[in-house]
């Protein structure tokens, strides 16, 4: 490390200052290291993403591989949130590198600053004629409220190297304006170990053997370097309107560091390219950045898109055959369905090829420290990885849903397993997209998928019988036999044995016991992977599997379904599926346990929507009498609101109302409802926290209309257009002015620090890809007349 503890002074030019009205000098004074280590402390940014972006690349041989034919391989991702730059990831998807990248702007008696509320608007740089996105470029638009200037970003990356390319336009009609640029680094994953320092050509921040470097087409004027909160520059340009005070390093100590620098005067349409970029040593990042700027705007956008030769995410959506006919059945010409091809593949790590993250947000992320690193929902969950497995298949991107149920290997737990001593065959709850363990709990659901994944790709002739068959010994039949014997689960902080159809973690992650759609999973995993073996040629599991099915089949009414409710509704006789039960007796009054700052409640009065998935998977006949007794009491509004599940909401054009549904009652896991903070801003367990409406259960209900259609024999071209002007178009109402899906909508109880509007996604986590997913295959289950989801074999098994 160099020493940076000499302090040099040099005189610089005289300006004139922006805040003065008379022409006055200004002594500037330029010191080497920057006082204030290490800065204030770091947190992650909103996670409300408008937009997400990176670019489209081609595998070879089901790999991300530098070649000839696929050329470089670029692994940056970025976010937008709030009109700025947020988390931008280079190397794996989780390894943010910078925290947020925003403009200043600078006039006479004002300093304003992305962060400032601006107007905000955002929309896609390539489109059809329909106005669908044909690429994850973005246009953003912030125009200050008062008038004094507007800023237009676009922003998209290289897709021929490791950088992110911004190209800023400002408009202003006032005189002596000047504009900057502000990144906040957070190198390697974490806000507090990083170093910066100016060089001729820009900026540098780096940790380690990681490195980040700011540069610009046309040469920065003031650049400076400090602690964040502390020495950074932009206190004293808010306070001041210009800065005297600049730093060329931060100094032997690390910490939370920015990097500042002027871009210089604007006027009418003045524009500013920048790039940042990264790379493993400082000389390969500066490189980098001045190969994308020497390529120049247009090429670089023109490669993105994939326009002429260049591979781009034009190229992707035109491979996907069946998204056209299925653009048919939504309700906004397919804007949607195109961006959300796009933000699945998009959530895709490009070192493991098929690692499909949940999100690329840590949720509630300005709240949330970053001190250390966290993956937040840039992770894989084998239970989310299978909706988006299973929606690529549905767009027809079979490349993809192939490659990610061979990844699938690295998350299974086996005697090799980092920790393991326990049995083997399940699969790890959360593991980062290198399969290094995070959580260790044991849901079954996530070890049936995979199973019923294969099924879908042998049956679609994606994966043909040999390779089955391969799959079906090295990984399949592992987990169906845990499926059926369980076994010991012992890792990390967990020593559980596990006896199925009982699970550690339903699919909320949060209780142990008897779950509906849990016990929808198993069935239909076991069933397939007796289907599987029978063709391996595996005859006696495969009848052991079947009856192991039958038998969790035969018990689920007297587990789950109680003909004894006591919930206080109007709707109910008494009778209907309850959320989960640690007992094997549906009519007991055992309380579950108290989780998210909810006090454990009887299990009769916790209703959640997992019932549905029986009948998703072929489990249940839709109109099965549990199931159509279940819904009365699932749609009933006059619940009280913490036990409350299903939610109404408007259509913006006034065509009605859309129901959208929470994920239980007493729910804890969101925005506080009596002081409106954050979740777990305060702790984890905090009193009066409340899990708000989660849009993808409006396509969950949307797939059961479809079922109970069928089965009615009433699924004509008026019903499916009730379906699409209900549910698909219900779940286009919640995406966000960037086409993002997000976890959680605001549902209008209590107190509501955020200004949210009702139906607006929640700070928690946008996008979210099991949205994206479901809405989907929704759209792909109306356009067939047929839930995707749905497992024939399970249901003629089961007869």
């Amino acid at each position: 490390m160099k020493n940076y503890n000499s302090i040099t002074i040099s005189l610089l030019a005289l300006g004139l200052t922006a805040c003065g009205a008379q022409d006055i000098d200004n002594l500037q004074t330029s010191k080497a290291a920057a006082p204030g280590a290490p800065g204030s402390d770091p947190f992650w940014s909103y996670a409300g993403k408008t937009g997400i972006g990176t670019s489209y690349e081609q595998y070879q041989n089901g790999q991300y591989t530098n070649d000839a034919s696929t050329g470089t391989v670029s692994k940056v991702w970025f976010s937008i949130a709030k009109g700025m730059i947020t988390e931008t990831m280079f190397g794996l998807i989780h390894q943010a590198q910078i925290k947020d990248m925003q403009f200043v702007v600078t006039g006479k008696n004002f300093t304003v600053s992305e962060a400032d509320d601006l107007d905000v608007t955002i929309d896609y740089l390539y489109k059809d004629k329909q106005g669908r996105p044909l690429s994850l470029a973005y246009k953003i638009v912030s125009k200050d409220k008062q008038g004094r200037f507007t800023l237009e970003k676009h922003v998209f990356t290289d897709p021929d190297g490791q950088s992110l390319f911004v190209r800023s336009v400002f408009n202003t009609e006032l005189k002596d304006v000047k504009a900057y640029v502000v990144v906040n680094p957070y190198i390697d994953n974490n806000g507090l170990d990083d170093f910066a320092k100016t060089t001729d050509q820009g900026l540098v921040a780096w940790q380690d053997d990681n490195y980040l470097t700011l540069q610009s087409s046309t040469k920065f004027g003031i650049k400076t370097v400090g602690f964040t909160g502390i020495s950074d520059g932009l206190n004293e340009l808010k306070n001041s309107k210009s800065l005297n005070t600049t730093y060329s390093n931060t100094g032997e100590q690390s910490g939370n560091v920015s990097m500042l620098a002027e871009l210089g005067s604007i006027e009418r349409n003045t524009t500013f390219d920048l790039v940042l970029s990264f790379a493993h040593s400082e000389q390969q990042s500066a490189e980098q950045g001045t190969q994308t700027l020497a390529k120049g705007y247009q090429t670089v956008l023109d490669n993105f898109n994939g326009k002429g030769a260049s591979l781009g995410w034009q190229d992707y959506l035109q491979s996907l055959t069946p998204i056209d006919k299925m653009a048919e059945q939504t309700a906004d010409n397919g804007k949607l369905l195109y961006t959300s091809a796009m933000v699945l593949k998009a959530q895709e790590d490009k070192t493991h090829a098929g690692a499909l993250i949940a999100s690329l947000s840590n949720p509630w992320g300005e709240t949330v420290s970053a001190k250390t690193g966290s993956t937040g929902y840039k992770a894989v969950w084998v239970r989310d990885f299978y909706q988006v497995a299973m929606a690529f298949m549905a767009l027809g991107d079979t490349a993809t849903a192939k490659t990610a149920f061979e990844y699938l290997e690295k998350v299974q737990v086996n005697s090799k397993t980092p920790g393991n001593n326990g049995d083997s065959g399940w699969f790890l709850q959360k593991t980062h997209v290198d399969g290094e363990l995070e959580w260790v709990g044991v849901q079954l659901d996530q070890t049936a998928m995979p199973i019923m994944l294969a099924w879908k790709l042998n049956k679609a002739n994606v994966l043909s019988d040999a390779e089955l068959k391969d799959w079906y010994a090295r990984m399949l039949k592992p987990a169906a036999d845990f499926l059926v014997d369980g076994g010991l689960a012992k890792i990390l902080w967990n020593d559980t044995q596990i006896t199925p159809p009982s699970t550690q973690q339903e699919r909320w992650e949060e209780q142990s016991g008897y779950s509906p759609s849990t016990t929808a999973a198993v069935v239909a995993g076991l069933i397939t992977a007796a289907d599987i073996a029978k063709m391996a040629g595996d005859t006696k599991n495969a009848k052991r599997y079947l009856a192991t099915a039958k038998r969790y089949n035969a018990d689920i009414e007297k587990m789950m379904f109680t003909t004894n409710g006591n919930l206080e509704s109007k709707a109910t006789d008494g009778e209907y599926f309850i959320r989960i039960g640690q007992d094997e007796n549906a009519n007991s009054n055992t309380i579950i346990n108290a989780n998210n700052g909810r006090e454990g409640f009887n299990k009769k009065q916790i209703l959640d929507g997992g019932f549905l998935e029986l009948v998703r998977y072929g489990v249940r006949d839709a109109l099965a009498p549990s199931i159509v007794k279940t819904l009365p009491e699932y749609d009933d509004e006059t619940l009280a609101d913490n036990l409350q599940v299903k939610y109404s909401f408007k259509f913006s054009d006034g065509s009605g109302s859309f129901a959208g549904y929470r994920r239980y009652g007493n729910d804890g896991y969101g925005e506080d409802e009596v002081t409106g903070t954050n979740y777990a801003e305060n702790g984890s367990n905090t009193p009066g926290q409340r899990g708000r409406v989660w849009p993808f259960f409006t396509g969950e209900r949307g797939h059961y209309e479809i079922a109970a259609a069928n089965a009615n024999n009433t699924l004509n071209n008026e019903k499916q257009a009730e379906i699409k002007n209900n549910y698909v178009k219900g779940l286009e109402q919640f995406a966000n002015q960037g086409m993002m899906l997000p976890e959680q909508v605001w549902d209008g109880v209590g107190v509501n620090k955020s200004g949210y509007t009702l139906g607006e996604g929640t700070n928690s986590a946008t996008p979210l890809a099991w949205t994206h997913a479901e809405y989907i295959k929704l759209v792909r289950s109306l356009s067939d007349m047929q839930v995707w989801d749905y497992y024939p074999v399970v249901t003629e098994q089961l007869k």
